[in-house]
């Protein structure tokens, strides 16, 4: 994780939060800078974030891009998956950890990968809540 990645997940919330959410996209803080974090601290292909973001690939490089107008929508679900980048590095103690664990399949998902769900916002908290549940020793 490179500095920038690290100073923007400061600023990111530790949970997905409805209210710290829309805070962060209303001050305009939001942009391309906050896509590429996502690119890398996951390494996932511009396939599978632009997946999640249900945008095409071209329209993911091009918000990328320095000076780029992207969706508000598209800014509350960048935020909503840092949040849960966040949130899982705190819970599994590394990136790779929540990464491995993000992609196996799971009991708790209908025995689906968590990482199938990461296309919704409704996804994204459902993954949290479980972040939530392992941290007070709830079962993978």
């Amino acid at each position: 994780m490179t500095t920038v990645d690290a100073n923007i997940l400061k600023t990111i919330p530790s949970r997905v939060d409805a209210s710290k959410t829309l805070g962060l996209i209303k001050t305009g803080n939001v942009g391309p800078q906050h896509l590429q974090a996502i690119k890398n601290i996951t390494a996932f292909n511009d396939e599978k974030i632009s997946d999640w973001l249900d945008i095409s690939v071209k329209t993911y490089r091009l918000y990328k891009k320095p000076h780029s107008i992207i969706k508000a929508r598209i800014k509350e679900h960048a935020i909503m998956a840092l949040s849960l980048i966040k949130h899982g590095i705190e819970v599994f103690g590394s990136s790779e950890n929540f990464l491995e664990w993000l992609q196996k399949e799971n009991f708790f998902f209908d025995k689906k990968a968590p990482i199938d769900f990461m296309d919704t916002n409704s996804g994204i908290k459902f993954i949290d809540d479980r972040l939530t549940a392992l941290a007070y020793g709830d079962n993978a």
